[in-house]
């Protein structure tokens, strides 16, 4: 099964703009969605957005409604979410994760493979 590498996390300021990064390793996205889950400190994991890797289609959270933007690079077998207008409280370890596309649940079930999560830390 494919494994999941995240990168572009870092510290930022509110009000800017950052994109994340996932790539595969040891297979293709063929086949699979791709989601981001953010994890604040002390608190579970929740739900960000999603997209299905062979059509394109997009899922999000009513929360990541207009500021998230999830999108795929078929060339870089690549998927990054874009984040703008940061606020602090986007501060915290985001996470891909790849599962089969008529399995995942926003639950985060239903998922083969999780990073090891990138760091976003917005400072006001």
């Amino acid at each position: 099964q494919v494994q999941v590498v995240e990168s572009g996390g870092g510290l930022v300021q509110a009000g800017d703009s950052l994109t994340l990064t996932c790539a595969a390793s040891g297979g293709t996205f063929s086949r699979y969605a791709v989601g981001w889950f953010r994890q604040h400190q002390g608190k579970e994991r929740e739900f960000v957005a999603a997209i299905n890797w062979n059509s394109g289609r997009a899922y999000y959270a009513d929360s990541a409604q207009g500021r998230f933007i999830i999108s795929r690079d078929k060339a870089q077998n690549t998927v990054h979410l874009e984040i703008d207008s940061l606020k602090p409280e986007d501060t915290a370890v985001y996470y891909c994760a790849a599962g089969p596309y008529t399995l995942w649940q926003a639950n985060g079930r239903g998922w083969d493979s999780w990073g090891q999560g990138t760091q976003v830390t917005v400072s006001s």
